[in-house]
Protein backbone atom coordinates (compact mmCIF):
# COMPACT_ATOMS: atom_id res chain seq x y z
CA UNK A 1 0.00 0.00 0.00
CA UNK A 2 1.41 3.38 -1.15
CA UNK A 3 0.20 7.14 -0.11
CA UNK A 4 1.33 10.33 -2.04
CA UNK A 5 1.72 13.48 -0.59
CA UNK A 6 1.38 16.96 -2.42
CA UNK A 7 2.48 20.10 -1.48
CA UNK A 8 0.36 21.87 -3.41
CA UNK A 9 1.28 24.94 -4.86
CA UNK A 10 0.20 28.33 -6.90
CA UNK A 11 2.83 27.31 -9.40
CA UNK A 12 4.22 23.95 -8.28
CA UNK A 13 2.82 20.86 -6.88
CA UNK A 14 5.90 18.67 -5.17
CA UNK A 15 4.96 14.71 -5.60
CA UNK A 16 6.39 12.58 -2.91
CA UNK A 17 5.73 8.32 -2.51
CA UNK A 18 5.77 6.69 0.29
CA UNK A 19 7.50 2.89 0.47
CA UNK A 20 5.35 -0.13 -0.16
CA UNK A 21 5.29 -0.49 3.80
CA UNK A 22 4.09 2.86 5.02
CA UNK A 23 7.00 3.71 6.62
CA UNK A 24 9.06 6.39 4.87
CA UNK A 25 8.83 8.71 2.15
CA UNK A 26 10.43 9.62 -1.13
CA UNK A 27 10.16 12.53 -3.23
CA UNK A 28 9.74 11.68 -6.66
CA UNK A 29 8.57 14.56 -9.10
CA UNK A 30 7.84 18.56 -9.09
CA UNK A 31 4.76 19.57 -11.29
CA UNK A 32 5.02 22.75 -13.03
CA UNK A 33 2.24 25.09 -14.29
CA UNK A 34 2.25 27.74 -16.30
CA UNK A 35 -0.94 29.47 -14.87
CA UNK A 36 -2.64 29.26 -11.43
CA UNK A 37 -5.87 28.71 -12.68
CA UNK A 38 -5.02 25.08 -15.48
CA UNK A 39 -5.00 22.24 -13.37
CA UNK A 40 -6.48 19.59 -16.19
CA UNK A 41 -2.64 19.02 -16.73
CA UNK A 42 -1.40 18.97 -13.06
CA UNK A 43 -4.46 16.62 -11.73
CA UNK A 44 -3.96 14.14 -15.52
CA UNK A 45 -0.44 14.11 -14.17
CA UNK A 46 -1.08 13.26 -10.51
CA UNK A 47 -3.27 10.35 -11.44
CA UNK A 48 -1.00 9.03 -13.53
CA UNK A 49 1.70 8.62 -10.99
CA UNK A 50 -1.08 7.14 -8.58
CA UNK A 51 -1.90 4.58 -11.23
CA UNK A 52 2.06 3.91 -11.30
CA UNK A 53 2.68 3.34 -8.00
CA UNK A 54 -0.76 1.61 -7.04
CA UNK A 55 -1.54 4.59 -4.30
CA UNK A 56 -4.24 4.14 -1.90
CA UNK A 57 -4.49 7.30 -0.48
CA UNK A 58 -3.25 11.14 -1.10
CA UNK A 59 -1.92 13.03 1.84
CA UNK A 60 -2.93 16.87 0.73
CA UNK A 61 -0.34 19.24 2.56
CA UNK A 62 -3.25 22.22 4.10
CA UNK A 63 -1.82 25.64 4.86
CA UNK A 64 -3.42 27.28 7.62
CA UNK A 65 -2.18 30.27 9.05
CA UNK A 66 -0.18 30.19 12.11
CA UNK A 67 -3.74 31.38 14.27
CA UNK A 68 -4.76 28.43 12.86
CA UNK A 69 -7.60 29.87 10.51
CA UNK A 70 -7.83 29.31 7.03
CA UNK A 71 -6.62 31.64 4.04
CA UNK A 72 -7.14 31.76 0.83
CA UNK A 73 -4.55 29.31 0.05
CA UNK A 74 -6.10 26.96 2.35
CA UNK A 75 -9.26 27.33 0.53
CA UNK A 76 -7.60 26.42 -2.79
CA UNK A 77 -6.30 23.06 -1.02
CA UNK A 78 -10.21 21.83 -0.20
CA UNK A 79 -10.80 23.01 -3.75
CA UNK A 80 -7.91 21.08 -4.85
CA UNK A 81 -8.61 17.79 -2.58
CA UNK A 82 -12.54 17.83 -4.14
CA UNK A 83 -11.00 17.56 -7.48
CA UNK A 84 -8.41 15.21 -6.88
CA UNK A 85 -11.20 12.62 -4.93
CA UNK A 86 -13.52 13.02 -8.32
CA UNK A 87 -10.35 12.19 -10.73
CA UNK A 88 -8.89 9.78 -8.98
CA UNK A 89 -11.25 8.08 -6.86
CA UNK A 90 -9.22 7.73 -3.84
CA UNK A 91 -9.55 9.27 -0.36
CA UNK A 92 -7.22 12.68 -0.17
CA UNK A 93 -6.54 13.73 3.53
CA UNK A 94 -5.85 17.16 4.31
CA UNK A 95 -2.59 17.65 6.42
CA UNK A 96 -0.95 20.14 8.37
CA UNK A 97 1.39 21.54 6.51
CA UNK A 98 2.59 24.50 8.19
CA UNK A 99 6.12 25.52 7.80
CA UNK A 100 7.28 22.64 5.93
CA UNK A 101 8.55 25.25 3.20
CA UNK A 102 10.55 26.79 5.74
CA UNK A 103 12.04 23.64 7.04
CA UNK A 104 12.36 22.16 3.77
CA UNK A 105 14.16 25.27 2.53
CA UNK A 106 16.24 25.07 6.26
CA UNK A 107 17.19 21.35 5.13
CA UNK A 108 18.41 22.13 1.73
CA UNK A 109 20.59 24.43 2.99
CA UNK A 110 22.02 22.09 5.69
CA UNK A 111 22.95 19.64 2.82
CA UNK A 112 25.02 22.44 1.15
CA UNK A 113 22.23 22.99 -1.99
CA UNK A 114 23.38 26.33 -3.21
CA UNK A 115 21.35 29.02 -3.15
CA UNK A 116 19.82 29.26 -6.67
CA UNK A 117 19.35 25.76 -7.03
CA UNK A 118 17.16 25.36 -3.42
CA UNK A 119 14.09 26.21 -5.14
CA UNK A 120 14.06 23.94 -7.69
CA UNK A 121 13.80 21.14 -4.74
CA UNK A 122 12.28 22.65 -2.27
CA UNK A 123 8.52 22.18 -3.13
CA UNK A 124 9.49 18.11 -3.51
CA UNK A 125 11.53 18.14 -0.20
CA UNK A 126 8.11 20.12 1.45
CA UNK A 127 5.89 17.05 0.08
CA UNK A 128 8.12 14.86 1.68
CA UNK A 129 8.10 16.69 4.87
CA UNK A 130 4.07 16.61 4.29
CA UNK A 131 3.81 12.63 3.74
CA UNK A 132 6.79 11.58 6.91
CA UNK A 133 4.20 13.62 9.00
CA UNK A 134 1.41 11.75 8.36
CA UNK A 135 3.24 8.51 8.02
CA UNK A 136 4.60 8.94 11.50
CA UNK A 137 0.96 9.85 12.93
CA UNK A 138 -0.49 6.85 11.39
CA UNK A 139 2.10 4.67 12.46
CA UNK A 140 2.06 5.61 16.06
Amino acid sequence: MRIMGLDYGSRTVGVAISDPLGITAQGIEIIRREEENKLRPTLRRIEELAGEYGVETIVLGFPKNMNNTIGERAEKSIELKKKLEARTGLPVVLWDERLTTVAAGQTLMEAGVRRENRKKYVDMIAAVLILQGYLDWRNR
